[in-house]
């Protein structure tokens, strides 16, 4: 498969646009600020008629990674608030315990289970499996996992092995987690969904094997942060290609959530939080279509290896630059790089 083939300048343009609905969506991505602000989920909730991002998820069973604020609370929060049963992952106890107390005392559904905070960095390996285990003895199966850990640091930090900690905690240990967790989300009873919080920052960034970890004389957060981002995503399609093309069992999504308002931006982007502000997304609307993905039921989800931005599949290169990198040797590298990492098969 001729993978740089996947999308040219502006690869998420419908090639077809056949109604005004597309019209407008395709006007909101060459924007790319109407796509990415929160005029984005505004104009595009009117336009298709967005129904709630879940129904009923009573005997469902959830893994949200990340959910101490933010995004991932968010999205934690929609799927307790609809009765699923909701596991946090956290590198922080205090913080993952007290996420996991707030959520539960805010749910809308006096009948929703107890969140159950688990507390594990996602850049130290070690920490997932021991996750991992403590996520089987609390559920026979999972329906759904959001991989959300991750920030943009502006100072380079490695795990315990040296890896850089970017790349660690969102790469690799998502990676390994999903490996670890195969036969919790192959026993549910509907294909369960695999979904990555990715970010629109990858547009900018080239697939690199050999320069995924930027050294420290060249480290710079935001491009090490969308090297990341890239790399999660191009696995994404890999994970759905070698795993289970048809998504007989699991689907595998990922998703850009726009530009949103949580305290991570405000933190690592101060000049962008500042500028932009008045037009970021809530977290809500951040978190809409990752949470839509897990739990809906339509045809509209049945694909698997996606991209996606406001509950469209998008493409996932906007430059030449980043096509011309996307090759299936590369590809093939990244996929053996990482499971090297990780000890796996």
């Amino acid at each position: 498969m001729d993978y740089a083939s996947r999308g040219g300048l502006w690869c998420s343009v419908p090639m077809r646009v056949r109604t005004a609905r597309d019209v407008v969506d395709a006007t909101l991505e060459v924007s790319v600020v109407g796509s990415f602000s929160a005029i984005g989920p505004r104009v595009r909730r009117r336009i298709d008629q967005w129904g709630p991002a879940t129904g009923d998820l009573t005997g469902q069973n959830y893994v949200v990674t990340g959910a101490t604020s933010g995004i991932g609370h968010a999205a934690a929060q929609m799927l307790v608030d609809a009765g699923g049963q909701v596991i946090i992952v956290g590198r922080d106890a205090a913080r993952t315990g007290h996420a996991a107390q707030t959520l539960s005392s805010a749910a809308t559904r006096v009948d929703a289970p107890a969140v159950i905070p688990v507390v594990a960095d996602m850049a130290e390996l070690d920490q997932v499996r021991d996750a991992v285990t403590v996520i089987g003895a609390h559920v026979g199966h999972l329906d759904g996992v959001l991989h959300n850990a991750g920030a943009l640091s502006a100072t380079r930090t490695t795990n315990s092995a040296g890896v850089e900690t970017t790349v660690a905690a969102q790469v690799y240990g998502p990676f390994l987690m999903t490996h670890l967790l195969d036969d919790l989300v192959r026993g549910a009873p509907r294909p369960a969904r695999v979904v990555t919080m990715s970010s629109g920052g990858m547009y900018a960034a080239a697939l690199t094997v050999d320069g995924l970890q930027m050294t420290p004389e060249r480290y710079r957060g935001a491009d090490q942060y969308a090297r990341a981002k890239r790399a999660q995503v191009t696995l994404n399609e890999m994970l759905a290609e070698r795993v289970d093309p048809e998504g007989v069992a699991i689907r595998f999504h990922a998703v850009h959530p726009g530009w949103v308002d949580t305290p991570g931006v405000e933190a690592s982007l101060p000049r962008f939080h500042r500028v932009l502000s008045p037009v970021l997304r809530s977290p809500a609307d951040g978190a809409d279509t990752a949470v839509w993905l897990l739990t809906d039921t339509s045809s509209a989800t049945a694909t698997t290896g996606r991209f996606w931005c406001d509950r469209r599949p998008r493409g996932i290169h906007r430059l030449p630059s980043t096509r011309r990198s996307d090759t299936a040797e590369r590809r093939d590298r990244l996929w053996q790089l990482v499971v090297d990492a990780v000890g796996v098969s």
